[in-house]
């Protein structure tokens, strides 16, 4: 086990000394544990993390003595995080980022990961590493108790010959991992949803995979009256790239942007617009912080409300905020979210006026204007 110093030191938000922002759980020191006690793991050779939240998995395998250690994490708040915690106790040059993919799994014998709650997005991760890594490829796989599932166990035998559970410890358990069963790949996949006559393309951990959410196809109503004049629109949250490709498609001289902080979101936009023959650049970004205050037009999102399965508007929250920052005076925030919300009020305050523009059994369509003079 890594030095408990080391762990006293990662945040989650490293800049914060809060001890609520404490950024290392049970399942992450249980994985660490695990690997430091299994006999025989060459430490010179490559190991991968996957999954790592805030860094405690990727720095405590190299406090363990692992020398090419090789990261994959789909969250662009995690990559960040991960670089500020390890600029914190000095440890920068102690590991690699890399796209999920043969470039990580290389000559990988051992796996390290946080099991992701989407079926879907496990599923990916065991497919590429069981057609990538070393034949004898070890995975460990740590997660909370209340978080785990038996469909869990049986996603990984799809791809490893044999899955153990381990002895829980602190509300916290690793599945072991072993004999990769090559296959072919499901993800990313690929479907054409006629009534809005689209292709979308979805890797694991999209959320809505290629279904097309019912709160989008609301939104999607709406285009023809977003901005006439814009020049520049921002798919908020793009997800999949629906609303990103239906305003390329149809504003071909509109200057479209999706936006998104998981990777496999930004990857699954690109394939899409791909897919239908448009024009969409890709950015992966935590609620556009990289982008230009005053830089554009039109924003559209779908905003998240739920964090896992519990209910959590703070992400669109933050969106909202954004999009007050990024919007120029005079462009507008079209945004669509479930009637009980009630984020108006919390839309006017963020970015200006808010009109509701439609309503259904469920949704509803807010246009909020950033004002032309400052407030």
């Amino acid at each position: 086990m890594p030095d408990e110093t080391l762990f006293d030191t990662l945040r989650r938000e490293p800049d914060a000394e809060a001890p609520n922002l404490h950024a290392v759980d049970a399942a992450d020191r249980l994985v660490l544990d695990t690997v430091d006690e299994r006999p025989g793991v060459e430490r010179t050779a490559p190991i991968a993390v996957i999954g790592d939240r805030y860094g405690a998995l990727t720095l405590g395998a190299a406090a363990l003595g692992f020398t090419n250690v090789r990261v994959h994490q789909d969250a662009v708040t995690g990559v960040r995080a991960l670089e500020l915690n390890a600029a914190r106790v000095g440890m920068s040059d102690s590991y690699t980022q890399h796209r999920l993919g043969a470039e990580l799994f290389d000559g990988v014998g051992t796996v390290l990961m946080q099991l992701p709650r989407g079926l879907a997005e496990l599923t990916e991760i065991a497919e590429h590493i069981a057609a990538h890594a070393t034949a004898d490829v070890v995975v460990l796989a740590g997660g909370r108790d209340k978080h785990m599932t038996p469909a869990m166990n049986d996603v990984l035998r799809r791809s490893f010959a044999t899955v153990t559970a381990g002895r829980g410890r602190q509300k916290a358990r690793v599945l072991t991992a072993t004999g990769a069963v090559a296959s072919a790949m499901t993800y990313p996949v690929s479907k054409r949803l006629a009534d809005i006559d689209m292709t979308v393309v979805a890797h694991g951990a999209v959320f809505a995979g290629a279904g097309l959410d019912i709160g989008t196809r609301f939104l999607l109503e709406f285009v023809p009256k977003m901005v006439p004049r814009a020049r520049t629109a921002v798919d908020l949250g793009c997800g999949t790239g629906i609303l990103a490709a239906e305003l390329a498609r149809t504003r071909p001289d509109l200057e479209v942007i999706a936006t998104d902080r998981s990777a496999a979101a930004i990857a699954s936009a690109a394939a899409t617009a791909e897919a239908n023959g448009t024009s969409v650049a890709v950015i992966a970004d935590d609620a556009m912080s990289t982008f230009e205050s005053e830089s554009v037009d039109l924003v559209v999102c779908n905003p998240p409300f739920h964090e896992g399965s519990a209910v959590h508007t703070g992400g669109a929250s933050k969106l909202f905020a954004a999009a007050g920052r990024v919007l120029r005076p005079g462009g507008q925030l079209w945004t669509v979210f479930n009637t009980h919300l009630n984020y108006r009020r919390e839309l006017a305050d963020a970015v200006g006026p808010t009109d509701l523009m439609g309503r259904n059994g469920k949704f509803t369509v807010a246009r909020s204007v950033r004002p032309s003079e400052q407030r």
